[in-house]
């Protein structure tokens, strides 16, 4: 019974070593584990979306410049009306009786003027023969200048009188319609022109043809914006149609929502068809760029030229084995963990290794002072070389600060960098010859036919939330290797820790570990 329990005790033995084996070379088989995403060629549009309100874009009050009771109103709310056409009309008694009034002065004046001139005449010609005494014909020259002005005093108020009574037809200050009526025949009104309050508004109209959307757009957006920029417009009356419109400005004054900072932005639209109405609320679509059939990638597959190192210990790779020279040459700053080593490189591409004779000679060219780059259309990893050089000489003391100066703006002049990076050729083949947008370095991971990722720079062109554009360095069909945020985070510090130790325990900046700077 005892021997029998033991052979059974080495048949579970033998059980269980034979599955640990097998398991074991299925997970050297299958070797680690990559969260992958594809590269694809397709088209890539950049917009800001936002919501607003559909409003005219000139919207006149119409008001009385006489006061009175409306008689009758020739208009109602839709109408679409001309210029100078009859809206109202206000009791005209008074204003009639201060007309008549003024009539009557004004015949009055005329004839004592006549009177005071013919009298005048008669004056002159007695003291020319010495009948009446030179202060009689003061007094009758006085007389006259009084008729002068008693006339021009009755003709000024009768002229005003005219224009009052002209002033109880009210009519339209411009062609558009009317959308808004807030008075009734039989409402007594108050004048505009002599009421402290304005007056009493009669209508509201404006001209339909021409809309605009009154819109709202996040800070993060406005930077792209500007005037001319096309966009789409959708109203929920028309869900299955799309108004064109146009950016027609943006507002310099921001307005904060609920903690978030947003500018007003304007959008013009062609209304003749007469479809949008006031009041309509609309979703905005601003066109910003567009790239048709590049490659498009997702933004989790895509690290910083700094970030490369401690992405690849992220992915289980060896740090020493990689060819780091293309982000050196390609990036800002070099690699590293929070902006890496400075004109330095790790393993076989590092500091050992030497520039061909080409790059050297470019590099001795771009290093004289006051030296600018040549307008051939240099490649942006080869004039990321040239800074880098000259960087390296800065710091070595051969050349000044001022020198690199003047070297980096000729650089910007011929478009060898800029404020998103190097300008590259657009994407899709612009319409406009000589159009350029600027790219940006990247790094990407891809997965090699023998399973490992091989890190990989590129130039990145315009993106959304989701996707971004590559311009150059990846081909449409290969497979890349997503680096999480976390695994990023996570070795950051360790890479960091892994180049002070090849250091010798320094600075991975540079200037070794010689003590406190500028000792």
């Amino acid at each position: 019974m005892t021997h029998k329990r033991f052979g059974f005790l080495l048949s579970g033995l033998g059980v269980l070593a034979l599955a640990a084996c097998q398991t074991g070379e299925a997970a050297e088989e299958s070797g680690p584990r990559y969260l992958t995403a594809a590269a694809s060629r397709g088209n890539l549009e950049l917009s800001a979306e936002a919501t607003g309100t559909v409003e005219p874009v000139r919207e006149v009050e119409v008001k009385s410049k006489a006061s009175g009771e409306i008689l009758r109103l020739f208009v109602d709310v839709g109408d679409q009306v001309e210029r100078g056409a009859l809206l109202a009309e206000i009791d005209p008694r008074d204003v009639a009786n201060r007309f008549n009034q003024t009539e009557a002065d004004l015949a009055v004046a005329t004839a004592q003027l006549q009177i005071a001139e013919a009298q005048l005449a008669r004056q002159r010609q007695l003291l020319e023969a010495q009948v009446i005494t030179q202060a009689e014909f003061e007094n009758s020259t006085l007389s006259f200048a009084n008729a002068q002005a008693s006339l021009v005093r009755a003709q000024t108020s009768h002229d005003l009188a005219q224009l009052q009574l002209a002033d109880v037809s009210i009519r339209a200050p411009m062609a558009g319609t009317i959308i808004q009526k807030n008075v009734e025949e039989g409402v007594v009104i108050q004048s505009a022109s002599s009421n402290v309050s304005g007056g009493t508004a009669l209508f509201v109209m404006a001209n339909l043809d021409e809309m605009q959307v009154r819109t709202l757009v996040d800070e993060t957006d406005v930077g792209d914006l500007k005037a001319g920029l096309a966009s789409s417009v959708r109203v929920e009356a028309f869900s299955d149609r799309t108004f064109e419109g146009v950016v027609e400005k943006i507002e310099p004054l921001a307005t904060v929502e609920q903690n978030v900072t947003m500018f007003p932005v304007i959008v013009s639209l062609d209304n003749r068809s007469g479809l949008l109405k006031p009041g309509m609320n609309a979703e905005v679509q601003i066109f910003i760029d567009s790239a048709i059939d590049v490659v498009i990638v997702p933004n989790n597959a895509v690290v910083q030229t700094s970030d490369v190192g401690p992405a690849a210990m992220a992915l289980g790779l060896e740090v020493e084995d990689l060819d780091m020279s293309q982000f050196m040459a390609g990036g800002r700053g070099g690699f590293g963990a929070r902006g890496g080593a400075r004109g330095g490189g790790v393993g076989r591409a590092g500091a050992d290794a030497s520039p061909t004779e080409g790059q050297q000679g470019s590099r001795e060219e771009a290093a004289r002072p006051g030296a600018t780059p040549d307008a051939e259309g240099r490649a942006p990893g080869d004039a990321m070389a040239r800074v880098q050089a000259l960087r390296a000489q800065v710091q070595a003391g051969e050349i000044s600060q001022d020198s690199l100066r003047t070297v980096m703006q000729g650089l910007r002049g011929t478009g060898g960098g800029g404020r998103g990076g190097f300008r590259g050729q657009a994407a899709g083949g612009g319409d406009a010859a000589g159009s350029v947008r600027e790219t940006r370095p990247a790094a990407v991971f891809v997965l090699g036919a023998n399973g490992v990722p091989e890190p990989r720079l590129v130039q990145l062109g315009i993106g959304d939330w989701d996707s971004v554009e590559i311009v150059s360095g990846l081909e449409g069909d290969e497979t890349l290797v997503v680096v999480g945020p976390a695994q990023l985070q996570a070795q950051q510090d360790a890479f960091l820790e892994q180049m002070r130790s090849r250091m010798g325990g320094g600075s991975p900046f540079g200037g070794g570990g010689g003590g406190p700077r500028g000792r």
